[in-house]
């Protein structure tokens, strides 16, 4: 009996050691806006969840109220899209929400029907947006005040959905005057006629546009879990990055967004080559983001004028504890 007891002792550490290996994946549901986000898509493809004990749940919302409200709910643990976002909810609902990581700066440009060419011929026309009160609509705004033309008084702005919905829109419908658009939708307008007034870069400088917003509670509760989700978005966005990936990832491009190969191309040298895309590593653009605080304050009135602190809105912790996880790991 003596002489087995080792054994027994030996077989169950390795049980327990198995036991403790197999432990299910940590679940993340994702909101997003517009579609899932590349990243997200390389992760699930290369395995990079699954190597960091994730998996991610993703639904993509069809407007930015509705992928709000996921996260308001808790129908959702992470969002990803326009960052303004994050503040709109802060200080228009309340809500305990917390930038958490960046990711893309924005390339969007306003683009107009064929027949406009000029800011003077939107006055009374209707332009369209994804939500009146944030993000895009506020960066239409800023470049429409740039020209002498202050929304509800000279033009209409008319909620209608995310960017692709929009560029439909305003194909079918010639009454909607013209919108934001970022690539790949602002890459087809321009090969079908569609008409640049300026872009964000050019006209209101340095915008931190896309990134990672969650509920503070949440956050707190699920540390290991929300650094583990961060520390793969990391490892994919550099994967999207890397040279030696350019093809695949241009592949990737045709099948998540539909368009064609030359599209794609292009997409893919915009955001992955060109300045103001995709960030290093997913990085939070400090400067970028005051623009973001800035324009809300200019163009809405926030704040009496006067924007706050970022931090207020940002909470680098989480990114900076999943990017010491990835050090060396490039």
């Amino acid at each position: 009996m003596n002489a087995r007891r080792p054994v027994c002792l030996s077989i169950l550490v390795v049980g327990l050691l198995c036991s403790r290996g197999a432990q299910s994946p940590q679940k993340i549901r994702l909101t997003s806006l517009p579609g899932r986000p590349l990243p997200v898509v390389a992760a699930e493809m290369n395995g990079t969840f699954a190597k960091f004990g994730i998996e991610v749940e993703v639904n993509a919302a069809p407007n930015s109220d509705a992928m709000r409200a996921a996260l308001a709910d808790g129908k959702a643990d992470v969002a990803h899209a326009a960052v303004d976002n994050s503040v709109a909810m802060v200080e228009l609902t309340g809500a305990d929400v917390v930038i958490v990581m960046g990711g893309e700066g924005s390339l969007n440009e306003l683009f107009v029907q064929p027949d406009i060419h000029s800011a003077a011929e939107l006055r009374g026309k209707t332009l369209i947006v994804d939500a009146v009160n944030t993000a895009y609509a506020l960066q239409m705004k800023k470049i429409l005040l740039l020209n002498g033309l202050q929304a509800g008084r000279d033009y209409e702005m008319k909620p209608y959905g995310a960017t692709p919905q929009r560029l439909v829109a305003m194909r079918e419908h010639k009454e909607f005057a013209g919108s934001m658009l970022g690539p790949p939708a602002s890459i087809v307008a321009k090969r079908e006629g569609f008409v640049s007034l300026g872009s964000t870069q050019k006209l209101i400088g340095p915008y931190q546009s896309y990134g990672a917003f969650v509920q503070r509670k949440w956050a707190s509760e699920h540390r290991d879990a929300l650094v583990g989700y961060l520390s793969a978005y990391i490892e994919a966005q550099r994967w999207l990055m890397a040279p030696t990936n350019k093809q695949r990832v241009i592949a990737l491009m045709m099948k998540e967004s539909k368009i064609p190969a030359d599209v794609a191309a292009e997409t893919y040298s915009v955001l992955m080559e060109g300045h103001g895309g995709y960030a290093e590593d997913a990085r939070f653009d400090v400067d970028g983001f005051k623009n973001v605080l800035k324009l809300r304050a200019e163009v809405e009135g926030q704040w009496d004028g006067h924007p706050p602190a970022p931090e207020k809105y940002y909470d680098s912790s989480y990114y900076s504890e999943a990017l010491a996880k990835r050090k060396g790991a490039k």
